[in-house]
């Protein structure tokens, strides 16, 4: 399996990009092709030790900046990491490309250069969401597209379930819808239109599921425009970091406190780890024509490790081709009820 990875995307490249890619070698039989300014790369793998057989390193003068406009910066930047590597791609010079770079640019350059599967309007970034004493689910779409059509909402449905089966192990994982009541008539027209569409899909549709509902487990896919599914992650994030930094503090403000912390030190270290997003180390974007994984912007070493031995999973069962024969008989379904 051939990783392809972004040596200058995200704000800690290349020197944490990496050491995570030194460490996944070490756990993996892998190949691994960092791509960026090759001095800087060199620098950085001179502190480690790793298989030279399965490590290499491609030049690319460019970098992709945060704050460059997305479509103009693929367009103008060749030569950039993030644009070379997707070429790469392209060309089957690898199975799946990972990097942590500017969002907008990584998927306007994995339309642009790899195209979509047929089918797929919208691709869409999955992300994974942790679910307290439970198994993980999956939010579809998680900051792609801010708006969007309810075929497009269906098709996060197929994509979302798809992955869940092939790479999470999850048979007929249950789709929910996310809105602001159970019943099928609440929402706005987007929503009321989608629950139509994916009730009468061959999905596991489990119908509408309110926010609160969602780390409780109440779908393993839980589909959503890019602007709902951003904020439920980053608002989860947030309140979890937070209200287990609050109860440390609470548990160390004493003596007596603290002994009490010392007892439940291991378990609070459980639930830190399951609301850790570098746990996962990245999220497929889903629709492109190509396995395509996207990291956080500020990933340390140990999200790039997870991601790329994640990744070589998801390139490992076909996903893309699984999506592509999935949307072919929904277009063939669809052209029969026409007639």
């Amino acid at each position: 399996m051939r990783i392809l990875l972004d040596g200058m995307g995200g704000d800690n490249a290349p020197a944490e990009i990496v050491k995570g890619a030194v460490e996944a070698l070490a756990e993996s039989n892998l190949e691994i092709t960092i791509i960026g300014k090759e001095d800087e790369i060199y620098a950085q793998l001179e502190k480690y030790e790793y298989d030279s057989q399965r490590l290499s390193v491609v030049n690319a003068t460019q970098i992709i900046e945060n704050d460059d406009s997305p479509v103009k910066a693929v367009r103008r930047k060749q030569d950039s990491s993030m644009v070379k590597g997707l070429n790469m791609l392209k060309e089957g010079k690898g199975d799946v490309m990972v990097s942590a770079g500017n969002t907008g640019a990584y998927m306007a350059g994995a339309l642009l250069i790899l195209g979509r599967i047929p089918g797929i309007e919208r691709p869409a970034i999955a992300s994974i969401y942790p679910i307290v004493g439970g198994e993980t689910c999956l939010i579809v779409d998680a900051g792609a597209n801010s708006e969007c059509r309810p075929r497009n909402l269906l098709e996060f449905g197929i994509m979302g379930s798809l992955y869940m089966e092939k790479v999470m192990s999850r048979r007929r994982a249950r789709v929910g819808l996310v809105n602001l009541g159970v019943e099928e008539n609440k929402g706005t027209a987007l929503t009321k239109e989608a629950f139509v569409l994916l009730k009468d899909s061959s999905l596991n549709f489990v119908g509408n599921v309110e926010a609160r509902e969602v780390p409780k487990g109440a779908a393993d896919v839980i589909v959503c425009d890019g602007f709902t599914g951003n904020v439920i992650l980053k608002l989860s994030e947030g309140f979890a970091m937070n209200l287990l930094k609050n109860i440390k503090k609470k548990l160390t403000e004493g003596a007596t406190t603290r002994v009490g912390a010392l007892l439940v030190r291991n378990k609070l270290r459980e639930l830190t780890k399951d609301f850790n997003y570098e746990e996962e180390g990245g999220a497929p974007i889903l629709g492109v024509n190509g396995h395509v994984i996207k990291m956080h912007g500020s990933s340390g070493s140990y999200a790039v490790k997870n991601a790329i031995l994640k990744s070589a999973v998801f390139a490992q069962q076909n996903v893309v081709e699984q999506i592509t024969s999935a949307m072919e008989g929904v277009e063939s379904a669809k052209q029969a009820e026409e007639v």
